[in-house]
């Protein structure tokens, strides 16, 4: 009778550890937490790096390690994406597809965008560091943003023709999830800028301001995703911006203006990019930029992966935008006399 007890309680024991290694990771728990994952990506680096990387996915193994837990092992499939990145960079960024029986207990994320250091230098990942900590900043000012998770990544070549890689990178939440927890679904179309829902659009358009980029566009999808209230189709979408690496808060040594914007000659010149509002309009968007502004220079002053001189440079760089949006002619000046028109 001891014996069969003994062997119920040892089947226990191990059906409760398998359960444990087998269970999925939260999904929402991944992006609440702050901590840094650690993982190693094996895959064939060749049909990934350099210039003209390939849209399609190839098989990968993902060595990962949450912490506070112990490292685990399963198959994923990847693949480059972004058109210019993939031109442009040695390391692409990549989507990650863990929808698969070989990844059970990352199966629950889905597919994940990794965004990865361009080149593989201090500089680089510098870039990397500074465009993760503007999701960060847009958190603070609005739900409608994408979270994001920093990440340790080892890159491993499964033929050994090429050198190991080990940088920083970051995961992005995937629209689904983002719209859900907004009470919202996914809305793709086209549409212009002007029918978006006009506050968050006015928010946008200040935030783009505020980190100096102008890569981005509604009418084509460009760095912009949209979401719509479930529960009302009719309802005007909201913008989420992503893609940051254009900014002058990032200043990468590749981001350039682009030629029709004769304004400016440095993605570190502002341009406001949004349309005419009201000064009660601009004024309650304002709000929200001042009502964070002591958590925003926490947050940067903070980052100690950053060096400490560009953490000085983008506080310096948010200084002017602060002055900018507190002076009446300045605000008179930039987003009513100067904004668009078309």
């Amino acid at each position: 009778m001891k014996q069969c007890q003994m062997l119920l309680f040892a089947s226990l024991i191990i059906g409760s550890l398998c359960a444990t290694a087998q269970s999925k990771i939260d999904k929402d728990k991944f992006f609440v937490d702050e901590k840094i994952v650690e993982g190693t990506l094996i895959t064939d680096l060749g049909q990934v790096l350099g210039g003209g990387a390939k849209m399609e996915y190839q098989d990968a193994t993902l060595v990962c390690k949450m912490p506070d837990s112990a490292a685990f092992t399963e198959g994923i499939r990847i693949r480059a994406r972004g058109e210019f990145r993939r031109k442009t960079c040695y390391m692409p960024s990549l989507r990650l597809n863990f929808h698969n029986t070989t990844s059970p207990k990352l199966s629950s994320l889905d597919a994940l965008k990794l965004v990865c250091v361009c080149k593989t230098n201090n500089t680089y990942e510098q870039y990397l560091l500074k465009e993760y900590l503007i999701y960060k900043i847009y958190n603070l000012l609005t739900p409608m943003s994408f979270r994001v998770r920093l990440a340790k990544m080892n890159y491993e070549d499964s033929k050994k023709k090429k050198k190991d890689i080990s940088e920083y990178a970051f995961f992005i939440e995937d629209i689904k999830d983002l719209a859900k927890r907004n009470g919202c679904k996914e809305w793709k179309g086209h549409i212009i800028t002007e029918q978006t829902e006009r506050h968050q659009m006015t928010l946008v358009s200040v935030f783009e301001y505020m980190i100096g980029n102008t890569d981005w566009a509604v009418p084509v999808s460009h760095n912009t995703r949209f979401i719509r209230p479930k529960k009302d189709t009719t309802a005007a979408p909201f913008v989420v911006p992503y893609d940051f690496d254009f900014a002058g808060l990032v200043n990468t040594d590749y981001a350039i203006p682009a030629p029709q914007l004769t304004e400016i000659t440095s993605v570190r010149q502002r341009l406001y990019r949004g349309f005419p509002r009201t000064t009660a309009e601009l004024q309650e968007v304002f709000k929200v930029f001042n009502d964070q502004k002591e958590k925003i220079y926490a947050l940067i002053n903070s980052f100690e992966l950053l060096t400490t001189s560009n953490r000085k440079d983008i506080i310096g760089y948010l200084d002017e935008f602060y002055k900018t949006i507190n002076s009446p002619n300045e605000v008179q000046n930039v987003f009513i006399d100067h904004a668009r028109t078309e």
